[in-house]
Order: structure tokens, then C-alpha cells, then sequence
């Protein structure tokens, strides 16, 4: 994989002006697309205007808007400062009810994300909820328009074949997608290319879109198409990202559908594995502003550049949420510096106790500072729970008495890893320990002695390898990368009362919640819009 960050899809002139309506009726008569006089015949009469196509379905990730960074979001109704960026909503929900943060602040749509007690008007759940679809509206366009993959266009071999890979990276996107919303609401409106637009999508179950999902990864993964692992440019999907998605796919199958796929988990996250990537040697370094270079751990990022990607969410937010001023000062030794100056330490986010325990004194992977572990009654006060300094726009070159930033101090460069090798380890580890077959005890204890030999904790014995070791694992090397909730949920302690942790269903001591919480509601707004609809039970 080539370490080109230069080369990025928002940077490339956008010449869309197409024709899309609703993938719900509610987003239906949204312009979302930059003005200009260009039609889908022009954009895709030149191979260049494939590349701008597809970057169009990559920036959804990347940006909140047509502006940037706040005035003029990507979906009418949406706050641009807040709840239109994908990573921010994506971050609040699967963090924020957890172990692994708790926020402060009272700002609408916090409190019910904090309490599980969520509501289908909560502001960041529309704004997942409708950046995810507005995401498949952009790669369903694309390959509605690509069907011919460019033939008797005068495009060279080698520009028909790249073009093929583009409908195979719009087509893993729109996976992701719909992978997101049957993990986070279950039943979502479901809509192809084939399908006319303007219409009321039916909705899918969530199994039925579990197979659809399953089946467009394998076409993906062992079809011709997509670009082998590691080949393709930096901060594009290829195969190992189908093999990655698949792994975490079927690592939740029994959530998704009843039937446990350890064997498959095992599968695809060795294939992953074995297709080159390496731990990056200093686990810090994976979560800086150069975090682009020399990285070959992860498998796909979102991309963000402080000069270019300019919003408040994203990887500037992942740092500011959780900073502080006097922290700055107080921790320096440790955290050298945050960063960001500009707009910088808004003193939101900060662990629950319970979480911060399940580190052992010498593990590197606790980037955590702050005098109170526990946050007790101060529920309101910053300085009672600890916060983490693992994203920071500081290079890794850095060092406390010679800061080096990234190229803005106001927005950061941190690309943000959606994938990376050491969540294979771990996939194929728990898929091992709870019974799939083709895979070996002793390598899965190897990968996670590998993880554990990184962070300079403790290496463990064959015994100790189970799966709720695991689960306190993935928390040790994954927290802040979005992957909590679901996790506790695949362990069965996400609302029940088998794991307690403060604050927990809104009350000190915590407590179990109610299981219909296991998914998020539709938003109110795109059920009174599409009769096809019908909410999640007991919202």
C-alpha cells in the first residue's frame, strides 16, 4: 500500500450534478450536491470524471458539507457543527452509552446517548441514520451510472479495469453502509441501484440484509474486480478491506441473525492477516497527524487533512472532546501536547471507572491522565473520571520539549482507522475460543501476545485465553475506535444486568435497562415521511 495521503478524493474537483432522490422520502428532495451545469453524460465522458464520481461516494465519510466547517451541511436539517459528520454520530453511538466515555454536557441528543435511554428524535441518531443513507444514495448513483464501466468510451485497458475497481469500492462502501445501520437500527429502508429513485423503500430485515451484505463482500472479495490487499492507494478500499468487514460481519452473526459463523470469522480475519499487514511498532503512533506514514497495520482509515477537511467532527473532534486546558499544562510529560489551539479543549468526554480498571500499570495502551478514576457524583465535573489523550495532532517525531503539529492547529490530519490488523487478532482469537473450526488455539494466543508485547503488558498463558479475556482485550486496544456497544452486545451485557458499570441506565451505581435498547429507533421523522416503515419494538 502506497502512503500517498496527498492523493485525496475531496480534492478532486467534484463535477456531479445528479439526479437523486430519496433513498427515504424524508431526504428525498434534499440538494446535496455542489451547483454546477455538468449532467451524469458529461461527468462520465471522461475516465477523470469516473474518479470524481467515486470521490464523491469516499468524501461522504470524510466531510460534513459542501462548505466546511459549519454553514451549509451535506443534509438539509442536519447542524454541520454537531450531528452532520458521520464519525462524530457513529463515535456518540457506540461510545457514549458505554464503559468507555461519559459526557458532561447537556447539549440536546446527549443525555438519552449517556443513559440508554434513546429516543427516535435524538439529534445524533438522525444524523447517523441519514448520513448513512445519504452515503448508499451516493454509491447507488455512481453505479447506476457505471454500468457499462466506461466501454466504448475510448478508455485505455488499464482506465476500464480501474473503472471496475471503482464499482467495487462503491459497492464495499454501500456494505459498510447498510452494515452500519442493521448493527445500529436493525431494520433500515433498503434500496439498490436497480431500484427506481423517488420511490418509498420497503424495509429489510435484518437478516435478509445480513445475507445481502454477506453476499455482496464474498462477490467482492473473491471476484476480479476489487484491487488485492495492499495495492490500491492509500485510503481506497480493497480486498483486504472486504476480508476485514466480513471477519467483523461474521463475528456478530448470531446478533444479526441467530446463527453463530465462528468458522467463517476465523476465515476472513486470517485471510486479512496473511494478505501482509504488520503491527505498527509504537501503538501512540497509530492514532497521530502522520499516522499515514509507515503504517502498514491498517487496512483502511478515513482520511482527514487539517487544510482540506475542515469540520467539527471527525478526528479534530475525537481530540477536542475530550481535552483540557489544564491538562495540557498538569500532563505535559505525558501527553506532550493536544495539538490543537484554535477552538481546542472542550472538556466533554471522560472514562467510567469500570473501564479504566481493566488496564494493568504497565500497558502503553492507557493514554489516560486525571487525578479521580471513578466520576462518583461529580457527574458534571471534568476532573472525575479520566480522559484520554489517544488522538492528538502532534507528529511522531514529537517530543515535550519540541512539539511538531499537523499541518493546521485547528483541524487535524489524524486519519482514523476503520479497520487494521490487530482487530483480525482479535476476531480470529475470540472466533477460535468460542468453537469455530479451521483455525489453531496457539496461533490465536500468539496474535494476542503479539498485541500484549506491543503495549508492554503481561503476556498470558493458554488458561487465560477466554472470551471474556477477550472481550476486556478488544476494550485494552480498540476503545474510541467505535466498536464498544457491539461488543457488549455480542457478550450479552450491553442492558442486562450481567455488567454494571457508573452512571449505567442514567443512575449512579448503574443498572440494567430494558433490551429493546440493543438497537436504536428509525428517527420519527422518516416514519411519518414512509408509511413502508415501522419502528423498532417499544420505541
Amino acid at each position: 500500500m502506497t502512503n500517498m495521503k496527498k492523493y485525496r478524493f475531496y480534492n478532486i474537483v467534484l463535477l456531479l450534478s445528479l439526479s437523486v432522490v430519496g433513498l427515504t422520502s424524508c431526504l428525498k428532495d434534499l440538494d446535496r450536491f455542489p451547483e454546477n451545469d455538468n449532467t451524469p453524460k458529461q461527468v462520465y465522458s471522461t475516465f477523470d470524471g469516473y474518479k470524481s464520481a467515486v470521490a464523491k461516494v469516499y468524501a461522504g465519510y470524510t466531510l460534513s458539507g459542501n462548505q466546511g466547517p459549519a454553514g451549509k451541511p451535506d443534509v438539509v436539517g442536519l447542524d454541520e457543527g454537531s450531528n452532520a459528520d458521520f464519525l462524530r454520530c457513529y463515535f456518540n453511538h457506540q461510545e457514549m452509552p458505554t464503559d468507555e466515555t461519559h459526557c458532561l454536557w447537556d447539549d440536546s441528543g446527549v443525555p438519552e446517548l449517556n443513559n440508554i435511554n434513546f429516543t427516535p428524535d435524538g439529534k445524533f441518531t438522525i444524523g447517523l441514520y441519514d448520513k448513512c443513507i445519504l452515503q448508499i444514495m451516493y454509491a447507488n448513483e455512481f453505479l447506476k451510472n457505471t454500468g457499462d464501466n466506461g466501454s466504448g468510451k475510448g478508455f485505455t485497458t488499464e482506465e476500464v479495469n480501474e473503472i471496475k475497481s471503482f464499482r467495487a469500492e462503491a459497492r464495499f462502501l454501500r456494505a459498510f453502509d447498510y452494515w452500519v445501520l442493521m448493527d445500529v437500527f436493525g431494520n433500515p429502508p433498503f434500496v439498490t441501484e436497480n431500484d427506481a429513485f423517488g420511490i418509498l423503500p420497503q424495509q429489510i430485515s435484518r437478516a435478509d440484509l445480513f445475507k445481502y451484505i454477506e453476499t455482496e463482500l464474498l462477490d467482492i472479495a473473491n471476484g476480479s474486480d476489487m484491487k488485492a490487499a495492499r495495492t490500491n492507494e492509500y485510503g481506497r478500499a480493497d480486498k483486504g478491506a472486504a476480508y476485514a468487514l466480513l471477519a467483523r460481519l461474521y463475528l456478530n452473526a448470531e446478533v444479526y441473525t441467530g446463527t453463530p459463523k465462528w468458522t467463517e470469522a476465523i476465515t476472513y480475519s486470517k485471510r486479512a492477516i496473511d494478505a501482509g499487514y504488520t503491527l505498527k511498532g509504537n501503538y501512540e503512533h497509530l492514532f497521530l497527524a502522520d499516522n499515514n506514514l509507515n503504517n502498514n497495520e491498517v487496512i483502511l482509515s478515513i482520511n482527514y487533512d487539517g487544510k482540506n477537511t475542515r469540520l467539527y467532527g471527525g478526528t479534530t473532534f475525537l481530540i477536542n472532546c475530550g481535552s483540557n486546558g489544564d491538562y495540557q499544562t498538569n500532563y505535559k510529560n505525558k501527553l506532550i501536547h493536544y495539538g490543537i489551539f484554535s477552538n481546542a479543549n472542550w472538556s466533554g468526554y471522560r472514562a467510567r471507572k469500570e473501564f479504566s480498571e481493566k488496564f494493568e500499570a504497565n500497558d502503553k495502551r492507557f493514554l489516560f491522565v486525571g487525578a479521580n478514576i471513578a466520576i462518583g457524583e461529580h457527574v458534571k465535573e471534568y476532573t472525575y473520571g479520566l480522559a484520554t489523550y489517544k488522538f492528538r495532532n502532534i507528529k511522531s517525531t514529537s517530543t515535550v520539549a519540541n512539539p511538531v503539529y499537523g499541518s493546521d492547529v485547528e483541524f487535524a490530519d489524524i486519519d482514523f482507522p476503520l479497520f487494521r490488523l490487530a482487530e483480525m487478532y482479535l476476531i480470529y482469537a475470540e472466533a477460535v475460543v468460542r468453537g469455530g473450526t479451521g483455525g489453531s488455539r496457539s496461533v490465536a494466543l500468539g496474535y494476542i501476545n503479539d498485541l500484549r508485547t506491543r503495549a508492554s503488558a503481561t503476556n498470558i498463558g493458554d488458561s487465560q485465553l477466554t472470551a471474556d479475556f477477550l472481550l476486556d482485550e478488544r476494550a485494552r486496544e480498540l476503545y474510541w475506535e467505535c466498536f464498544r456497544r457491539t461488543d457488549l452486545i455480542r457478550y450479552g451485557k450491553f442492558t442486562t444486568g450481567s455488567y454494571i458499570w457508573e452512571w449505567k441506565g442514567g443512575v449512579q451505581n448503574g443498572r440494567s435497562v430494558d433490551s429493546h435498547f440493543n438497537i436504536y429507533p428509525i428517527p420519527s421523522s422518516d416514519l411519518m415521511a414512509n408509511p413502508n416503515l415501522k419502528q423498532n419494538p417499544n420505541y
